[in-house]
């Protein structure tokens, strides 16, 4: 079953609906984001920036069983040259969580940056303490790579990283 597809500017609603419901759920893994984003408006200002940079942003979103949009998943940060390699962050909301899409959107995804995109490396950074994500990304192939200090603002404070990465040779 196919779990994500590409964002589009007709989904800032919906988007922006799931992110007003959820903005305490992810509040702890999120940077600290002004009103404005938790928008209509503000989404499809978000989204249209994203398309606007297909070199460099690959943003999807993750559909539930009853093919609602249930979270998003961004490959940005792609980078061409010898490097070939991108960074993947991605949500699902507290209703969908722990059902295994987050799982299977990222495998979807991963794929999509190996094959369509060409690329070689797909980075993805956790919190330490985000065990869940740990897991979804260990069951997806990633291997941790190391610790990044003060890595993201993340809830308002420069927080430590666990850094993961999958390269093409070793995907499954």
């Amino acid at each position: 079953m196919t779990v994500t597809r590409p964002l589009t500017p007709g989904d800032a609603d919906t988007v922006a609906e799931l992110l007003r419901v959820n903005r305490d759920f992810l509040a702890p893994w999120e940077p600290v984001r002004d009103d404005e984003y938790y928008t209509a408006d503000g989404q499809r200002a978000v989204i249209e920036g994203a398309l606007a940079r297909p070199d460099s942003v690959h943003p999807r979103v993750i559909l539930n069983e009853a093919g609602r949009v249930a979270g998003r998943i961004t490959l940005s940060e792609i980078t061409r040259g010898p490097v070939q390699s991108c960074s993947l962050g991605y949500w699902v909301s507290a209703g969908d969580n722990g059902r295994g899409l987050a799982t299977g959107a990222v495998g979807e995804v991963v794929a999509v940056a190996f094959s369509e995109l060409g690329l070689h490396r797909v980075q993805a950074g956790t919190l330490t303490y985000n065990v869940r994500s740990q897991r979804v990304l260990e069951r997806n192939g990633f291997t941790r790579i190391g610790m990044a200090p003060a890595y993201l603002n993340i809830a308002g404070r420069w927080q430590d990283h666990i850094l993961f990465q999958v390269v093409a040779e070793q995907a499954g």
